[in-house]
């Protein structure tokens, strides 16, 4: 053997140690990607909450997180390659290893580095905070500490403190403690809003299986009551916030070792509850803060402004941070003379009587009464749905339009402008995964940017939100509005004002076993309201008497109960143009009487929401068509296969159809295609729904919108789907086994818009598609985008949809 082959064996040797190297690392590549995705979408929207949490952050740090967050996006496509890579490319492969090496190097030392100090300079930061904060309160916070002092070291049975405020005050004041009481009770602790009208029931079922560890909170607590005598999970914490009524406290409180209960209310109950703590109002620089931070964005007072003036209004909304934010978020923009008008509306404010609440309401109403009367008229109707309830936006739309002579768009406007002025909240999207505004409502902002007579605030919106320009077709069907409740208390109190026979709005501020008394006294004489609110328990017919409502237009009824009988005085609205019937009750619920529907010759819109429909065919018969009905909503309904019998005769002008979560829904009729006026045909979140029918083309002169969200049995639209030629958008995502767009897709020549994101089982897309010379926008994930970027011309964007994963529907 010579030497160089000597070296040449120990050359090879090395060569192959290297090459089983290199291959290992190519091996274990796909294993780190699927690694780094899972980590990556766990860590991502932890960094933004934190980003947009509201919390406003030094410009270093913000820097630091920006840079994190577009490494973690940088991870995220990096991986994708690597798990989209053939294993048999060991040079690529090899070459994504070593990124992902470098990248989850470099995550790992902002995490043990950075982020570290992060975590220091916060803890610093809270603890100066608790401490000033705990000065200026000084001996208030030291009786706080005191009273929730049993809390912390778990003596006695059953029930604990309760208060006078509201909770969101009332956490403020002990954040400084919620670390020790989550590790106390080791986040074992349930929030509960109990409001006025409660259904002790299903409150009670979620208290006693949380105590058990149940997952049954929403049905019987028979199985749990009176068997508990110890919590079986440790400790247990449960806040009841806004509680009204001692009847309801007592039902709510259980004397259980391990168990403490910490009530919120404007009152005191002190035979139920062992300590009290009264939360103090805002003094001094605490509420010209506050006050500032709604006036000005800022937490002083700028240099330039009236420090006189500024202190005199803060002075007159007496500490309340409700009276505070609204009366700040009222004034922010204003000009000077427009400040000194107010000041002087809220130094003549006299309080109907002597009661805290009143003087609130009678000093808040000033934020009011600068309203232009449109918006200020909307804004009152608010009063007439139920307090800590959800409203849907689009039911709140529709009865706009219909009583206040706008147009949908600016119904919209008119939202955005009362939520401007911290008049009503704007909920969060659950499908989206952010702001509601950023997407679902794009078509209305994006109208209202260009329209002439808004404001530039609305603008404004449309640019912070993310609109994007020219998106005409998405829904707001799973947008909603929310309302602090003393805004609703504001609302109530503005329109009850008169004589009962003379008030625009008739409404019922809370659940009643039976309609007001009030009401039964002078029922003789005719009632001039354009809104009716009604929220009671079950209703037989007997419960009812006569009411001759001649103005009435809009009847809204709210009820807990498993049978429900519509009031017979609706034969007496003849003007009635929007019934909204929701059940907040645990089952769905039996309507009866829906024959007097039959009456309403000019009922425009419909929305029926939990209950089951069973003879809204038979109640509707050909010779009593409702002509001008142009919208039907079933939310949560019980469908019970009533569409088959519905005649297109009966609703001869029906232009929208929207079925959500509906879950007996299967298939939709046949004669559904025979409602030539239909224009918007939308089925959403229906689990079990399978089937469109087969002569769907039929509408090919009338439907523009097809949504179909969220229905995972639907396997195939139909061939006739292709014969729609004026659709303009098509929805299917979130379908998630449909297998593919039809065939003949190319025939829609009318076709604008495409939403198919998520919809995992579709690979590919016709060759039809290439002629579709209307098709602008597509939204869809990577997997099929490059599909459709293969038929990409001038015109079409192809827009690759972020996934999101959001459990916040669980709360509903």
């Amino acid at each position: 053997m010579t030497v160089t082959d000597l070296f040449a064996g120990e050359i090879a040797t090395e060569l192959l140690k290297v090459l089983f190297s290199i291959s290992r690392r190519a091996c274990l590549c796909k294993s780190t990607a699927d690694a780094l995705i899972t980590s990556t979408n766990q860590l991502l929207p932890i960094i933004q909450e934190i980003k947009y949490s509201g919390v406003e952050l030094p410009a270093a740090r913000q820097f630091q997180l920006d840079g994190l967050s577009e490494t973690l996006r940088g991870g995220l496509e990096l991986s994708r390659k690597a798990l989209a890579c053939s294993r048999w490319n060991v040079y690529k492969m090899l070459q994504l290893a070593r990124r992902m090496e470098r990248l989850e190097k470099r995550i790992s030392a902002f995490l043990h580095g950075p982020l570290q100090a992060h975590v220091l300079a916060d803890v610093h930061h809270l603890r100066f905070d608790s401490v000033e904060r705990f000065d200026r309160l000084d001996c208030s916070a030291r009786q706080l500490e005191q009273r929730l002092e049993s809390l912390k070291i778990g003596v006695g049975d059953g029930g604990g403190g309760g208060g006078g405020g509201w909770m969101e005050e009332a956490v403020k004041r002990v954040d400084a403690e919620e670390q020790r009481w989550e590790g106390h009770f080791k986040n074992r602790i349930l929030f509960l809003t109990i409001s006025q009208s409660p259904d002790v029931e299903q409150l009670r079922a979620k208290i006693l299986g949380f105590i058990a560890e149940s997952d049954h909170g929403s049905g019987s607590f028979g199985c749990y009551d009176g068997f508990i005598k110890e919590a079986p999970g440790g400790r247990v914490l449960i806040v009841l916030d806004d509680v009204w009524s001692l009847s309801v406290l007592e039902q709510l409180i259980f004397r259980i070792d391990g168990c403490k209960t910490l009530v919120v209310s404007r009152f005191k109950f002190s035979t139920v509850l062992g300590a009290s703590y009264e939360v103090e109002l805002l003094k001094g620089d605490e509420a010209v803060s506050l006050f500032c931070q709604s006036a000005f964005e800022r937490s002083f007072i700028p240099p330039g402004s009236d420090a006189s003036l500024v202190n005199q209004i803060v002075n007159k909304c007496k500490g309340l941070p409700l009276a505070l934010k609204v009366i700040g978020s009222a004034l922010r923009g204003q000009p000077e003379m427009y400040w000194a008008s107010a000041k002087k509306r809220l130094s003549r404010g006299e309080p109907i009587c002597e009661s805290h609440e009143n003087k609130l309401l009678d000093r808040m109403a000033i934020s009011v009464q600068f309203l232009p009367k449109k918006v200020r008229d909307c804004f009152l109707d608010l009063g007439s749905f139920p307090e800590d309830k959800k409203i849907p936006l689009d039911v709140l739309i529709n009865m706009w339009v219909e009583i206040h002579d706008v147009d949908e768009e600016e119904a919209f406007a008119i939202l955005v402008e009362l939520a401007d002025k911290n008049l009503l909240t704007l909920v969060k999207d659950a499908r989206l995964g952010f702001f509601l505004l950023s997407s679902s409502s794009s078509y209305y902002l994006s109208k209202i940017a260009s329209h002439s007579k808004f404001n530039k605030k609305v603008v404004n919106v449309v640019n912070v939100w993310g609109i994007r320009a020219g998106d005409l077709y998405s829904s707001y069907h799973d947008i909603s509005v929310s309302q602090h409740d003393v805004l609703r208390d504001l609302a109530i109190h503005m329109t009850n004002r008169g004589e009962i026979n003379e008030r625009k709005q008739m409404i019922m501020p809370r659940r009643e076993m039976e309609l007001p008394r009030e009401w039964e006294r002078i029922a003789d004489k005719p009632f001039c309201a354009q809104i009716i609110s009604i929220h009671t328990d079950e209703m037989n017919e007997m419960d009812w008497f006569a009411m001759n409502l001649p103005k009435a237009e809009v009847l809204i009824i709210n009820f807990s109960a498993t049978t429900y009988f519509l009031p017979p005085f609706i034969h007496n609205m003849p003007r009635l143009r929007a019934l909204i019937v929701i059940n907040h009750g645990s089952q769905t619920a039996t309507l009866r009487n829906l024959s007097i529907l039959s009456t309403c010759s000019n009922l425009r819109s419909l929305w029926l929401e939990k209950v089951t429909i069973t003879t809204l065919a038979s109640s509707n018969p050909e010779t009593t068509p409702l002509t001008n009905l142009r919208k039907i909503s079933l939310v949560l309904c019980n469908i019970n296969n009533t569409l088959d019998s519905i005649l297109p005769s009966t609703f001869p002008s029906l232009s929208e159809l929207a079925i959500d979560h509906c879950d007996d829904l299967i298939h939709l009729p046949s004669i559904t295609s025979q409602f030539h006026s239909l224009k918007s045909l939308s089925i959403t979140n229906c689990h079990n729904f399978r089937q469109l029918p087969t002569n769907l083309g039929d509408l090919k002169r009338s439907l523009h919108i097809l949504r179909l969200y969220a229905c995972p049995s639907l396997r195939m639209l139909p061939r006739s789907t292709c014969e729609l030629s004026r659709l303009k958008y098509l929805d299917v995502s979130q379908c998630v086994n449909l297998r593919s767009l039809p065939e003949g897709i190319g025939k829609m020549a009318g076709l604008e818009k495409i939403d198919m994101r998520e919809c995992s089982e579709v690979f590919c897309v016709p060759d039809s598609a290439a002629s579709m010379e209307s098709l602008r926008c597509v939204i869809c994930d990577e997997e099929v985008s490059w599909s459709w970027k293969g038929f990409e011309k001038i015109g079409l964007h192809v827009q690759v949809a972020e996934k999101h994963f959001n459990l916040d529907w669980l709360h509903e």
